[in-house]
């Protein structure tokens, strides 16, 4: 079903880009720590920042190593989406809490609590045309 390679790939590629930011930002964090901010912290403040970073650079990894099956991999992209959009909210009740972040932020906001559920709608939909197609349960 040529309609179905082609929304297959077009998943694929959308997921393989939005990753990047995860990816990309993770790693900063964890080599750089909070200096893209420049506020000094303490230590253990720092050693946070770069753990929750490295999580990040963790989740962005996971969400790639589904692309190469993206259509069979459900769980993980469901489970992967839940912890973003837990993140998410987390995020939105530090809005309500300290006030307006960055527009980097709230760029990550809106990732978190639109494009990622979005795009496990769309992988769901993807994985329920392969089952249909190759009567895979």
């Amino acid at each position: 079903m040529p309609g179905m390679a082609r929304e297959r790939k077009l998943l694929q590629q959308a997921v393989a880009v939005v990753a990047v930011i995860p990816v990309a930002t993770g790693l900063y964090g964890v080599l750089f720590g909070q200096a893209l901010t420049g506020d000094a912290v303490s230590i253990s403040a720092e050693s946070h920042f770069r753990y929750l970073s490295g999580l990040l650079l963790g989740i962005g990894l996971c969400f790639w190593s589904t692309l190469p099956s993206i259509e069979i991999h459900t769980g993980r992209f469901r489970l992967l989406t839940l912890v973003v959009v837990i993140g998410g909210l987390s995020r939105l009740i530090g809005l309500g809490l300290t006030g307006l972040p960055s527009l980097f932020m709230l760029g990550g906001l809106v990732v978190e609590l639109i494009v990622a559920p979005a795009l496990c709608l769309w992988q769901t939909r993807v994985a329920n045309r392969y089952a249909e197609e190759y009567g895979v349960a």
